[in-house]
């Protein structure tokens, strides 16, 4: 098949045009085609067009470029027995896909997940936004498909790696819409994500893995600077030698657990700040110039970001059209706020992390942890100024607001400085009616899990991987880390099946 670019639809025009569109820039008549990417150019606002990459054949020799094999391949299996299950931390993107991935190789791996089960997770969700009741162990962080099933369900991710499209023909195989696969900023909804994740959790059983929720790592098992096993629930241990750590990064607990078990880490940057809410209409308005178009393009989002006269960086993050904030704390007395889309995106407001570059000199101090006592610091100080503290823009900079008093001093100033300009590069976005939510402070990890070339920790036979380790941001970047750790146990281990 051959590739080609810049194919171009008006707002509405059916793709079924496509193939007379490559006919007449090609002069050949098309046998077979398929949609390989789909973006929006919206500069200029009176004249927005879908702009396609197509992969197609023809009846004719052409003078272009022949499509990519976007196949996955296996890694080759190694020679060396496994004594015990390899055993998995989370079940979040990174846990999930590292199971998937041996369990598909014969690897039968034991996913230990703190959290319960979809079905009663959404149960524990909904009554703590209902009632404010939280279950520390069970809510928008811990739980089957990690913080990612209370999102938007974003795909987009920065990295490029031949991993990514096999991760996206996963997931519509277990029941996400097929145009994830060329969307240029593909999402799932965290409606159709809860039940994805429990199709991939079954494809996981069925093939020889097993997952035992409510199931937390409390201790590990050591000897001569290699792991030996797992404590699970403060009462159980399990044998063990081969350990992917997919943690979130909100798993302070075994954060710490780690630090005294001398498991090598160390401090890394990461952002806090607010959730930001408007109407989808004024965004839909300023992108597309008509606000009528968002029904032919779908609701618009956007991406801002601005530098500081004193060197920080305010951006955008994890933009939710047609979404809502909601409330995502994992521990008592602290706030924790992020935004979630369904599939449809058709919710009245859009909304998005307003964030602000936190630095390890801010710090409190060398400590490993310092990170997670900071963002715990401006946590706690969001729950005491109203749970979550809201304000509208306008008000950000009056004395005692509350949205302000739930910040460190920097990012306020930061975001004062900020706002005028990024209302300049998306109109109204400094509106003053804009909507302000406190504390957001899990974007990323706040500390690096060290790990060698082949993902090995200082700690023998314990892989760290995904977002609470520090090497990922987002459901797909995630998924591809946990792969990767996978395979390198692929690599050295050859599967169950056949050991004699």
């Amino acid at each position: 098949m051959y590739r080609i670019h810049q194919i171009k639809l008006k707002p509405g025009e059916p793709k079924e045009r496509i193939p007379a569109i490559i006919k007449k820039k090609t002069g050949a008549a098309v046998r077979e085609w398929i949609i390989r990417r789909e973006s929006i150019d919206a500069r200029d606002k009176k004249n927005i067009r879908l702009v396609y990459t197509v992969d197609f054949s023809s009846d004719k020799t052409l003078k272009l470029a022949a499509a990519p094999d976007l196949s996955y391949r296996p890694v080759a299996p190694g020679k060396e027995p496994l004594k015990h299950r390899p055993i998995i931390a989370g079940f979040g993107p990174c846990g999930i896909f590292a199971a998937l991935l041996l369990s598909q190789q014969g690897y039968r791996p034991l996913v230990l997940e703190r959290g319960r089960a979809m079905e009663q997770r959404i149960q524990d969700v909904q009554k703590f936004w209902r009632t404010g009741q939280l279950d520390e162990e069970s809510n928008v962080q811990f739980g089957e498909g990690g913080a990612g099933t209370f999102s938007d369900g974003k795909l987009t991710t920065g990295i490029r790696d031949p991993r990514i499209f096999h991760i996206l023909e996963t997931f519509v195989s277990a029941g996400a819409e097929a145009d994830i696969l060329y969307k240029h900023k593909p999402h799932i909804g965290t409606d159709l994500l809860r039940t994805i994740v429990v199709n991939l959790r079954q494809r996981i059983t069925q093939l020889g893995g097993k997952i035992a929720f409510e199931s937390k790592i409390t201790d590990l098992i050591l000897e001569d600077g290699t792991l030996q096993g797992v404590e699970v629930n403060g009462d159980t241990i399990l044998p063990a030698d081969h350990l992917i750590l997919a943690l979130g990064h909100s798993s302070r607990d075994t954060l710490r657990m780690l630090k005294q078990r001398n498991v090598p880490m160390e401090q890394k940057p990461f952002s806090i700040g607010v959730r930001i809410q408007h109407p989808q209409v004024w965004i839909d308005k300023a992108q597309y110039g008509d606000e009528k178009l968002a029904a032919h393009l779908g609701p618009a989002d956007y991406k801002l970001s601005y530098h500081c006269e004193n060197g920080r960086g305010v951006y955008t993050f994890c933009m939710c059209p047609g979404g809502q904030v909601i409330m995502a704390s994992s521990g008592q007395g602290m706030t924790v706020t992020n935004g979630m889309s369904f599939h449809a995106r058709n919710g009245e407001f859009a909304n998005s992390a307003l964030l602000v570059d936190v630095r390890t000199s801010d710090f409190p101090s060398e400590d490993v942890l310092a990170g997670v006592d900071f963002q715990e610091q401006y946590e706690r100080k969001a729950f005491l100024n109203g749970n979550p503290p809201q304000a509208a823009w306008e008000s950000f900079g009056e004395p005692g607001n509350a949205v302000a008093d739930s910040l460190p001093d920097f990012a306020v100033k930061s975001i004062r400085e900020a706002m005028p300009h990024l209302g300049k590069k998306l109109q109204r976005f400094d509106d003053p009616k804009a909507l302000l939510t406190a504390v957001e402070s899990r974007s990323s990890s706040p500390l690096r899990i060290l790990r060698d070339e082949k993902m090995e920790s200082g700690i023998k036979g314990i892989y760290p991987a995904g977002e609470g380790a520090g090497y990922a941001g987002g459901i797909t970047s995630a998924a591809v880390d946990g792969m990767k750790a996978a395979e390198e146990i692929i690599k050295r281990f050859r599967p169950f099946e056949k050991i004699k």
